[in-house]
């Protein structure tokens, strides 16, 4: 590998374009190669990002000598099988959350990981992001401990639509996807494993065939607990807020914002190099590369995440 970390990017869609505007921050990194469906609307991208060569076949990308790692931003039913393809073309590869939408092929790339020692990472921006950094700094230092975290995930799609408006080919999740970010996030804020989960869902949409609103507790080993609601019905405020009720003060967190209980924002501009939570991401997946070292939201260091997942699928699907 060259001094120049050189990239594929496949998705050029709305999360696709956050990474990129991301990397261009990220000295020692280009990307070379930039895959999408939509090949018109790729060439448009990559010209505009400065990118050389287009394709609409990951393979392709995977078989130029020049890459060395991959960024997958592609629906979620593709994630697995794209990963397990990167690590056996040799590529690093960090994958946007979900790694999977099933306990399987998340413990294949588990595996396959282990087996080529590449860095594999997975998107759980939560970790990244200023405000939730802020708050992990503070339980490190042993100056705040978790009681309870009360997470509202809350978007508005009646229709299959992406961050953009945009029309999508696939489904998104409200478990395998969004509550992943909690349910991964709660255990790594607690510093202490998921013991006990449980999850109810409402209808299923006719047409999309998911469950459009859903609620799930948890509990950590320590004690700590969690409470998350999700809709894809929410005719509001869209996005996800965190509510951190500890022992010694409370944290309101929104995305790259904290405030504290009584709604007084705290500075988090000094946290970390920048205050976008997916370039911070990609800091790290670049970092671990050029250092030779597990990132943080490693492949490994969230599997617990997508066990918790499965039960409480298996949990919904008995519940009928």
């Amino acid at each position: 590998m060259s001094t120049t970390i050189k990239v594929a990017l496949a998705g050029a869609g709305a999360f696709g374009i956050k990474h990129l505007d991301g990397i261009k921050n990220i000295d020692g990194v280009e990307v070379v190669s930039l895959i999408s469906r939509d090949l018109e609307n790729t060439k448009k991208v990559a010209e505009q990002y400065g990118i050389g060569h287009v394709t609409t076949e990951l393979s392709e990308a995977l078989a130029l000598p020049e890459v060395d790692a991959v960024i997958l931003c592609t629906p979620t039913q593709m994630h697995a099988e794209q990963a397990i393809a990167c690590l056996k073309a040799g590529k690093h590869v960090q994958v946007e959350i979900p790694m999977a939408d099933n306990l399987a092929d998340a413990e294949e790339i588990v595996r396959l990981q282990k087996e080529t020692e590449l860095v594999a990472m997975v998107g759980h921006t939560r970790r990244f992001n200023p405000s939730h950094q802020y708050v992990h700094n503070q339980i490190t230092a042993g100056q705040f401990n978790i009681q309870q975290m009360d997470v509202q995930t809350y978007f508005f799609r009646r229709t299959n639509t992406n961050a953009l408006g945009q029309a999508r080919s696939w489904t998104d999740h409200l478990l395998w996807h969004h509550a992943a970010h909690t349910v991964d996030l709660f255990a790594y804020q607690a510093g202490s494993p998921i013991v006990q989960a449980n999850a109810i869902q409402g209808p299923i949409h006719p047409t999309l065939g998911i469950a459009m609103d859903m609620s799930i507790q948890l509990k950590a080993a320590n004690g700590a607990i969690c409470t998350l609601s999700l809709s894809f019905n929410n005719d509001g405020p869209l996005g996800t807020y965190f509510r951190y009720i500890g022992d010694t003060a409370t944290y309101l967190a929104r995305y790259d914002d904290l405030f504290t209980g009584k709604d007084e924002q705290i500075d988090v501009s000094k946290v970390a190099v920048s205050m976008n939570g997916i370039e911070l991401q990609d800091r790290e997946f670049f970092a671990a590369i050029k250092e030779g070292r597990e990132p943080n939201s490693s492949v490994e260091g969230v599997f617990a995440c997508y066990k918790v997942l499965h039960d409480l699928e298996q949990q919904l699907n008995a519940a009928g």
